[in-house]
């Protein structure tokens, strides 16, 4: 006899409890590439110093000319120096995040798969918002269909999160993934969303906009260096 189906898990809180997990296999991805993440840092911050240099260079001849800013602009476009410079640092973008982010999907589908195909049918994050995965008939998925679920999964980030965004659909909200596994995620626990859950979540908005912000004051600080060297100040 099949077990009661319990209520389906509304899109937000499936969004908090996967962003807790992605916080830790973060860290667990930090751990493990720590070294190659601080050479690729390293790298990328030279490759901007050096994109600053060659703007600022090309900036000083285009100003020595007494070229309009539309000049300048096409200066920078057929630059070869700038083009080697810009080059560069999409090189060093990608060996910083491709690796990274390959590790973080090959760890997320091992973490996601062996919790929610074990007896708890749930990871941590799903743990503490009383979320289960369960198959249609709401009994477990077991680990076939956990991995089913998980590898389907990147359909649902390749279609740009519109999988996902199915997952707002009610009655049965589910995911892209969900529908090919024939799984679904539901709340076994009626609680409202832990304090800590919700602090969490408010807390990721500015937490972005702080690496933003930090992001942006690095290249201000190396276009102004960049400049003072050129201008002799």
């Amino acid at each position: 006899m099949s077990p009661p189906l319990a209520a389906p898990t509304p899109l937000l809180r499936r969004y908090t409890a996967w962003s807790l997990d992605a916080a830790l296999i973060g860290v667990l991805v930090v751990a493990l590439m720590h070294r190659r993440l601080c050479e690729a840092l390293g790298t990328c911050a030279r490759a901007i110093d050096a994109l600053a240099q060659a703007m600022a260079a090309l900036m000083q001849q285009t100003l020595d000319l007494a070229a309009s800013p539309a000049a300048l602009l096409q200066a920078w476009m057929v630059d070869p120096a700038l083009q080697v410079a810009i080059t560069a640092l999409a090189l060093a973008i990608t060996s910083l995040t491709l690796p990274a982010m390959a590790v973080f999907a090959l760890l997320a589908l091992v973490w996601f798969t062996a919790f929610e195909g074990s007896r708890w049918q749930a990871t941590p994050g799903k743990r503490l918002l009383g979320l289960q995965v369960v198959d249609d008939d709401g009994l477990p998925p077991g680990i076939v269909r956990a991995a089913l679920r998980n590898a389907a999964g990147l359909l649902s980030w390749l279609s740009l999160n519109i999988g996902h965004l199915l997952a707002a659909r009610a009655p049965r909200h589910q995911a892209l993934h969900d529908r090919i596994a024939g799984t679904r995620v539901v709340r076994r626990d009626p609680a409202p969303m832990p304090v800590a859950a919700r602090l969490w979540l408010t807390l990721q908005p500015p937490a972005f906009f702080l690496l933003l912000a930090l992001l942006m004051r690095r290249i201000d600080q190396s276009v102004a260096a960049a400049l003072d060297a050129t201008l002799g100040f």
